[in-house]
């Protein structure tokens, strides 16, 4: 009686991971696994980051898509390889103890990305005049539903042509006419601001780009995928969707840093970062910015409890499924419950900064993201795992730099937090 209750939910999951970004899909899993940081906190943060400094930090999302790129192409190697999820391999080769340090790391980064894109979805709402108290519970109660009921690739394809409306930042970007030597310039030479408002951001840019859960979710996809997929195609599917998401990340940036930086117009709502569409869209910019807005952040609060759920439930040996009651699988309907309702309600409280929540969730995103790369390190370069397909001296180094990196940003970024808490001023 059991093995039919497990597959049904594996089907479930499978069709949600097939056709979150149908017409993405055909180019493989790594597009789809990028593309996803274009998302709610995505958009708030690249717009954020070109209205607070212009195009100053696009020479680091250069040096993000060559981190993205080596960490999505290990991700799909070792689930190529081994045939198994990043939750089952941790356990069976790290024990319990890491285990559980590194799925509380993905629990606490992807409550918080819950809780950022019913943020979205309320944002979304307010810009057509619809309340957050409406627009929050409502999908909230219509998500859970159709998840449940395994109806929601039913309507999947019409949130992510809403989605798609997102696109239409690159076409702002060229119309809005920026400086295109200063955006080859700032490309290829590093312009750093010694301020708090600086390294948030760089961190959130981090954090939103190389998204920890969507990693784990690449690994699973070309697992399922059994062992017939060729080294050099998950190499080109790997580096092709790094570039193609970064790409689409470069434009935001410049659209907003083309518009909004030399106005001086800080992104504090969802209408400011609207007002980077502007040059194409007119007095429309803020309804397409609404519909992508909503679209992205409907796929992503989703997809997030489920791609949480189950490694989770994997990892530890519960029973799992959808289709299962809550009798027989009680942790993995209550992480999934609770991370939709938690989500809600964070996002109904009272006096809550939107865009402000979008990036801290990126920046814990960063934060938390040495975890999962240390993790994957350590099982991509053991031998008994991965064979002959161990990672190269170039790989390491360049995935060891971005592990340091990220982690001295991030322990600056906490100190510097601890101290402004007793007074201490480091930075302007």
């Amino acid at each position: 009686m059991k093995a039919p209750a497990r597959a049904a939910p594996r089907r479930i999951l499978r069709r949600l991971r097939r056709r979150r970004f149908a017409l993405l899909a055909i180019l493989g899993p790594g597009l789809i696994a990028a593309t996803a940081g274009d998302d709610a906190g995505g958009i708030a943060t690249y717009a954020s980051v070109g209205a607070e400094f212009g195009f100053a930090l696009l020479w680091a999302l250069v040096l993000i898509t060559i981190s993205l790129a080596l960490v999505q192409e290990m991700a799909e190697r070792m689930g190529a390889v081994t045939g198994k999820g990043f939750a089952e391999l941790v356990r069976e080769r790290m024990g319990i103890r890491v285990t559980a340090f590194v799925m509380l790391a993905l629990l606490v980064a992807n409550t918080g990305l819950v809780i950022s894109e019913f943020a979205g979805i309320g944002a979304a709402g307010e810009l057509f005049g619809i309340p957050r108290l409406v627009s929050v519970p409502l999908m909230a109660l219509i998500l859970w539903a159709m998840i449940l009921r395994g109806s929601y690739d039913r309507v999947e394809r019409i949130f992510l042509l809403m989605a798609l409306a997102l696109f239409a930042y690159p076409i702002a970007a060229i119309v809005a006419r920026p400086d295109w030597s200063a955006v080859g310039q700032q490309l290829v030479s590093p312009s750093v601001t010694f301020n708090t408002n600086y390294l948030t951001l760089f961190i959130a840019l981090v954090g939103t780009t190389i998204t920890p859960y969507m990693q784990i979710f690449l690994q699973s996809s070309v697992a399922e995928r059994g062992g017939n997929v060729k080294l050099a195609e998950l190499r080109l599917d790997a580096y092709s969707g790094a570039i193609f998401s970064d790409l689409v990340a470069a434009f935001i940036i410049i659209a907003a840093g083309a518009t909004l930086f030399p106005a001086g117009i800080k992104v504090v709502t969802a209408g400011d970062a609207a007002r980077a569409l502007e040059p194409l869209a007119g007095p429309y910019a803020a309804d397409i910015f609404g519909v992508g807005l909503f679209g992205a952040s409907v796929l992503a609060a989703a997809v997030l409890p489920l791609a949480t759920a189950y490694p989770i439930t994997e990892a530890f040996g519960f029973e799992k499924g959808i289709s299962s009651s809550f009798h027989e699988a009680p942790i993995f309907h209550g992480l999934f419950a609770g991370l939709i309702a938690l989500g809600a309600l964070v996002a109904l409280l009272p006096g809550i900064n939107v865009i402000q929540l979008l990036v801290s969730t990126q920046v814990l995103n960063g934060i938390l993201l040495p975890i999962e790369l240390i993790t994957m390190l350590r099982l991509v370069n053991n031998p008994e795992i991965m064979g002959q397909l161990t990672n190269g001296r170039l790989y390491n180094a360049v995935a060891w730099l971005t592990v340091t990196c990220v982690l001295a940003l991030s322990t600056a970024y906490l100190a510097i937090t601890l101290l402004g808490l007793i007074g201490v001023r480091v930075l302007g």
